[in-house]
């Protein structure tokens, strides 16, 4: 085994050598040169970021890769910067921007608006616009739900209501939801509904949505004659769109004979008027 000595060259020692043997100068020389610092090692400054820096905050090459790689790296062109459109503030809209005003009328253009309104007959009793408003939305919520048994379009199950089993299980805006999604989700085939007219399967829809309220809410105002016919043909054009047969049937007779009902009021009120005089 080489061992070391005074002058730096190593000294073969024999098999079972003592160095407590051998002179005190060999081994104080030997410590006293280990001790000095070898010239090739670089020399770590006292003070600056390799002591203010403890090994455990030094960055593995793998993750030196890792964090250049999700940069985009140097040579890696970045992507640019997606433009975002500065957001309106929610108590502002479009009116709040540049505007306009159009020229206040003259007088004698507003003076026939502040009249009294003219005077829609109403000759039905309220019972009885209860009656034949109950059945039109009846006969739509039947029209819907033979619709979609027909065709087998899927009802989405709600946790706070009931499977459909008959129709009204449903109120009639419900049913008016459900075809209508399936109208925008392009659930129903044009060849299923009067002449393939699925834009204005929404539109009539919607025409047909007061039906509901008009209905249930009883205590609304009373309507008068020409809206209770409006929403009998409201009606009439959803089954007719959904190419329901019996129900327009059914919707055409409870119009013609609410329109007989009221042509009759109005009749004996001229004759009760003409009397009077």
């Amino acid at each position: 085994m080489a061992t070391p000595s005074a002058g730096g060259r190593p000294l073969h020692r024999a098999a079972g050598t003592n160095f407590g043997s051998m002179g005190l100068s060999n081994v104080t020389g030997y410590q006293a040169q280990q001790s000095e610092p070898e010239s090739w090692l670089p020399s770590m400054p006292r003070h600056g970021r390799w002591e203010e820096e403890s090994p455990s905050s030094w960055m593995p090459l793998e993750s030196y890769g890792d964090a250049l790689s999700s940069r985009g790296g140097p040579t890696e062109a970045r992507a640019p910067k997606r433009a975002h459109t500065q957001r309106r503030p929610s108590n502002r809209d479009e009116f709040d921007g540049p505007h306009q005003f159009l020229e206040r009328p003259a007088f004698d253009t507003t003076s026939p608006q502040d009249r009294d309104l003219l005077h829609l007959p109403t000759n039905l009793l309220v019972n009885e616009q209860d009656d034949i408003l109950s059945q039109v939305n009846d006969c739509l919520s039947s029209c819907a739900f033979n619709f979609v048994a027909r065709y087998q379009f899927p009802i989405p199950l709600e946790p706070d209501k009931r499977p459909v089993q008959i129709p009204a299980d449903r109120e009639w805006t419900e049913w008016v939801y459900l075809l209508k999604r399936l109208a925008t989700k392009r659930r129903i085939p044009a060849r299923l509904l009067y002449n393939g007219q699925i834009k204005q399967l929404v539109t009539v829809l919607e025409n047909s949505m007061e039906m509901r309220h008009a209905a249930k809410h009883q205590s609304r105002p009373l309507k008068d004659d020409r809206n209770v016919l409006q929403l009998i043909s409201a009606g009439l054009q959803v089954s007719k769109i959904l190419k329901d047969a019996s129900a327009m049937e059914f919707l055409d007779h409870l119009y013609l004979q609410t329109e007989r009902l009221i042509l009759s009021r109005k009749g004996a009120q001229i004759m009760t008027g003409s009397s009077q005089s």
